[in-house]
């Protein structure tokens, strides 16, 4: 470990994830002489190919319907940018935080979670369908670029806070099933994710309840009228524009993002003194989330979510495009479970042919799944 990195660790809080608590790699390797263990994480993912894919992904709308719209790229970048600003402030490992972020999005499917649905739907016979684990998969054994082992060989501390993203597991039979090998983590299922893995988590829900209020309003699909609907919201447009100010998208959002932002920082340092949390090891031993929002700050969040449920997720555009989704990926998966040989070379037949068809699709961005399937329908 090189004087820089040393002086890093030596900022960070007694409870962060550092180098005294870095638990390894399932396949040991030499330190790099100028990068810290999760700069090397979060490096490994932006490098590979799954994570360019994002590129062409949807987020709420597909890739090619304007250009200023999130697509799972930009969105796994803004909630880099949060938790990373949010760690930095917190004394947390910031390079945690970014490998985190930048990687939690890597098992969606082509066309959000409509393909996600219909995938689960085609795979419900033969182990489902999760895109959370599919990031695992991907990860831990898809992405194949090394020699002498398979997956990126992530640190052992980035698996447990990617796994542990939406809190300890309830499921294990599940992951267990779509994910056997992470048994060679020896991970405690039950125990709480770093607080690195918390901000993430929670930097995911800042970044897309935000993003998407800015995209429906691009689309015209609800006014900044409209959101005065949601309690606290109101508060916030009226304190953001007055009468002399320009009602601009980007005001708005900015304002929404710092608020959730101070009040999960705010709230999360008075969880860590009331729990006494002095290490990491009593952050995984906790009785539940240290990193919280407030109580209001949770029922606003609520609220957006439901209201961008009912006027941009069900909106009739979005639905349109769900629809034709699921009937692009379920004709795909029919046309490889009669015609496997077409990809049958690319993949470990340790797994089931409905598993590698699956692991196939799920990696597919927009733009090849509507490229096949006009070729083949």
């Amino acid at each position: 470990m090189n004087r820089s990195t040393e002086n890093y660790n030596s900022i960070l809080k007694p409870y962060a994830s550092n180098k005294a608590n870095f638990l390894g790699r399932l396949y040991p390797e030499t330190t790099s002489a100028y990068r810290s263990e999760y700069q090397r994480d979060r490096d490994r993912v932006i490098h590979c190919s799954s994570f360019r894919r994002l590129k062409h992904k949807t987020q709420v709308f597909v890739y090619h319907e304007g250009d200023h719209f999130r697509t799972r790229l930009t969105h796994s970048l803004e909630v880099s940018q949060i938790s990373r600003s949010i760690a930095r402030y917190m004394g947390l490992n910031e390079d945690l935080c970014e490998a985190l972020s930048l990687a939690h999005d890597l098992g969606h499917t082509p066309f959000g979670h409509a393909g996600e649905d219909v995938l689960s739907e085609c795979m419900s016979s033969y182990g489902g369908f999760d895109h959370n684990i599919q990031s695992l998969r991907i990860l831990l054994l898809l992405e194949n670029i090394y020699e002498k082992f398979p997956g990126l060989n992530l640190s052992t501390n980035t698996v447990d806070g990617l796994l542990k993203h939406n809190g300890p597991i309830i499921d294990e039979n599940k992951v267990l099933s779509l994910l056997p090998d992470i048994k060679n983590y020896k991970i405690n299922f039950q125990t709480f994710g770093s607080l690195e893995a918390q901000i993430s988590s929670l930097s995911d829900d800042i970044a897309y309840n935000n993003h998407d209020i800015d995209d429906g309003l691009r689309a015209n699909f609800f006014t900044i009228d409209d959101l005065k609907e949601i309690p606290i919201l109101k508060d916030i447009i009226l304190e953001t524009y007055d009468k002399n100010s320009t009602k601009n998208n980007y005001k708005l959002v900015r304002r929404l993002i710092d608020y959730m932002v101070t009040d999960l920082i705010n709230n999360s340092i008075e969880q860590i003194n009331l729990n006494n949390i002095s290490s990491i090891e009593k952050v995984h031993k906790a009785s539940k989330e240290i990193i919280i929002f407030s109580e209001k700050t949770n029922n606003l969040i609520k609220n957006i979510k439901s209201f961008l449920f009912n006027n941009m997720y069900k909106h009739a555009h979005i639905q349109k495009w769900s629809e034709e989704s699921k009937i692009i990926l379920n004709t795909i998966f029919i046309y490889y479970m009669k015609n496997y040989n077409k990809i049958e070379k690319n993949f470990n037949n340790s797994n089931s042919k409905e598993r590698n068809i699956s692991d196939y699709i799920s990696g597919m961005t927009d733009k090849y799944a509507i490229d096949l399937y006009s070729s083949i329908k």
